[in-house]
């Protein structure tokens, strides 16, 4: 078995990946998806779906996977903005040399701060330092560095 993607429903398909890829290092692994026809509208269950977007591999790792998938629908469905105790995937994580580096570079790319750049003990673990985000979009981004 083995893990392969985690996909995001973007506004902006192009823009997100943007970010992504400038503030995290991913990498796009082409061609673009351009997904419609009966096959999609089946698995789907949405009449006349067409999907667009991209697969990033994760940094960190080799060739293929796993990646984020930032998919855009022609008709995508809102929802109110994610909480960091919403239920359902609440976010992502990245392991990063330098907390702070990273906040500022996800800040100039349109990220928002969600809460304080925080420092903590944890027995038995270490000492991590961390902070959650958001990308441009209001999905939730932890930033982290184990000590």
């Amino acid at each position: 078995m083995k893990f392969v993607h985690v996909n995001i429903i973007s506004r902006d398909w192009k823009k997100l990946a943007d970010f992504y890829t400038k503030v995290f290092e991913c990498v796009p692994l082409w061609p673009e998806r351009d997904l419609s026809g009966d096959w999609m509208d089946k698995a789907t269950s949405i009449k006349d779906v067409h999907i667009s977007g991209v697969h990033l591999r994760l940094p960190g790792f080799e060739e293929g996977s796993p990646t984020l998938e930032i998919f855009q629908y022609d008709n995508n469905s809102s929802t109110h903005p994610k909480k960091i105790n919403t239920e359902g995937l609440s976010h992502l994580a990245f392991r990063v040399d330098d907390v702070q580096v990273i906040l500022k570079r996800a800040l100039a790319n349109g990220g928002i701060q969600v809460g304080d750049l925080t420092k903590k003990e944890i027995k038995g673990l270490g000492t991590i330092t961390f902070v959650y985000l958001t990308d441009p979009e209001g999905n939730i981004v932890e930033v982290q560095n184990w000590a």
